[in-house]
């Protein structure tokens, strides 16, 4: 089975972000930028499953400009046996939304023929925690959200999710 993994270039997490003069966004102009934290789990998680056995092939993608190229070296450098860029340079007034990334993946995994997409839970850019919703809605698939452990079982493919809240889990 072949996983794809969804991977964001963004701001580092250690940086402290500034507002533009004219509040426009966030400056980016000569800031460190690396792969969002959750989409370094969704890499992790699905190399562990290669490891295990339930996987042959992790495939990571984003979407965005040249320099993205960086986070996809850092996917490879995880692990990762593949990556695919699709290029596009950012409009800033016009910045690309949940559901056209989603469509754009949505274009990747279906020629790319993964039994599995994982996304990271969120981008600690946006915090919009909706790309990986609209892509299952997208492609048709189930999904399972928010996980902080799972049981991955093969043909068929069966994914048990836990997670965890106040009370205990559930």
């Amino acid at each position: 089975m072949k996983i794809l993994v969804a991977v964001k270039r963004v701001v580092d997490y250690a940086v402290k972000v500034r507002v533009r003069p004219d509040r426009t966004g966030v400056e980016t102009a000569n800031v460190k930028m690396s792969m969002n934290p959750f989409c370094e789990i969704a890499v992790e998680e699905a190399l562990r499953l290669r490891e295990a056995g339930a996987a042959a092939e992790v495939v990571a993608a984003t979407i965005g400009p040249t320099q993205s190229a960086d986070t996809l070296r850092t996917a490879l450098a995880m692990g990762a046996d593949r990556a695919v860029h699709v290029l596009h340079d950012p409009d800033p007034a016009r910045s690309l939304l949940p559901l056209a990334v989603a469509k754009i993946l949505r274009a990747v995994a279906l020629q790319e023929k993964p039994g599995l997409v994982i996304l990271g839970k969120q981008a600690i850019d946006d915090d919009c925690n909706q790309t990986g919703q609209i892509l299952a809605g997208l492609l048709q698939w189930p999904q399972g959200t928010f996980a902080s452990k799972h049981g991955f079982e093969t043909q068929p493919a069966k994914i048990c999710n836990f997670a965890e809240h106040n009370e205990g889990k559930i």
